[in-house]
């Protein structure tokens, strides 16, 4: 590994002891392969940097907000004064797999003792897989592979923390995070410097996205006459409510919508129940739940509802009855 050499304030004026960086940031794309790459798991979580001028780290979310307060389980983690490491806090389900959900209930608290009561009920962990200065000294300017290095030399583990796993095979990181229902990869160069601030085509970020055919209730009015599709499965007791679909939605697939749904209308939701959260259902157009459309969507969360969804195609080829949910680890 190259020396590490004393930091050059010049550089990064904004990389002081108390102070946040800006967090290096990944370019969507295809999984790059071949020699002069590393790949980890892409964790679904929030970015967290950790600095030292102190015993206890001082955690800085993406925006630079001081976030310690949050997470008081991360306190114990030590490291040299003037050091810097950078990470995704999540917190993992009973399967090992990250909750965006369950991080939700953490990430805003402020609050000392309800914190406190949080981190024992739904703990954290950090996922540490960068280190940007040591004990004073940069290694921005050092190859990922070299900082990489250094980092899983300062054996950070604990009960909160971790520096998890980096591979050498793209095709194979990704088959495993598919397997293990994980949000994605990250690849990265393997002599690319860290560039604060920056989101760079050195780092490659490739999100496993789901699809599914859901059965259309309803609709919110937007911008367009069609702002928002409200889409469910098929229940016992009426559609299960999945969420609201906005986006995809152009002018043309309106008008195709509009021309099949529009037909359908009825007074009351064909939801089941108060399935339909009260904003969600204000000012609804509901609809006989006949038409059936393929979405795409990241993951669904604990009570089923999508998450990222956007509307891909009309499924006129499908039955509200064959619109059967798979299981994707949500």
């Amino acid at each position: 590994m190259r020396p590490l050499r004393k930091a050059q304030v010049t550089a990064y004026g904004d990389l002081v002891p108390g102070s946040p960086l800006s967090p290096m940031l990944a370019t969507a794309g295809v999984l790059p392969t071949g020699a002069g790459w590393n790949y980890e798991f892409k964790w679904d979580g929030v970015r967290v940097l950790s600095s030292w001028d102190g015993d206890a780290p001082r955690l800085f979310a993406r925006s630079g907000a001081n976030v310690t307060p949050a997470y008081p389980e991360i306190s114990p983690l030590s490291a040299p004064p003037d050091t810097v490491l950078d990470g995704e806090m999540v917190v993992l389900d009973a399967a090992g797999r990250p909750s965006f959900t369950a991080l939700a209930e953490r990430m805003h608290v402020r609050e000392p003792a309800r914190a406190a009561r949080l981190a024992a009920t739904l703990p954290v962990t950090y996922m540490i897989f960068d280190v940007l200065r040591y004990a004073g000294m940069s290694l921005l300017d050092l190859p990922y592979a070299s900082r990489r290095e250094h980092l899983e030399s300062l054996d950070l583990a604990g009960p909160h923390w971790m520096v998890p796993p980096v591979f050498a095979d793209g095709p194979a990181t990704a088959a495993a995070a598919r397997e293990n229902h994980l949000e994605g990869v990250v690849a990265k160069r393997l002599d690319a410097p860290y560039l604060p601030g920056a989101r760079s085509p050195d780092w490659v970020k490739v999100k496993f996205d789901r699809t599914g055919d859901y059965v259309v209730g309803g609709w919110r009015a937007g911008v367009r006459r069609i702002g928002g599709l409200l889409v469910g499965v098929p229940g016992p007791d009426g559609l299960e409510f999945r969420g609201r679909v906005g986006g995809g939605i152009g002018a043309a697939s309106e008008r195709a919508l509009l021309s099949v749904l529009t037909p359908l209308v009825i007074r009351e939701s064909p939801f089941r129940g108060d399935a339909v959260p009260r904003d969600d259902a204000r000012g609804a157009t509901w609809v006989r739940p006949e038409v059936v459309v393929e979405v795409r969507y990241g993951n669904r969360t604990p009570d089923g509802r999508l998450r990222f969804p956007r509307f891909l195609r009309l499924r006129r080829d499908k039955t509200p009855a064959e619109c059967a949910e798979e299981d994707d680890g949500a």
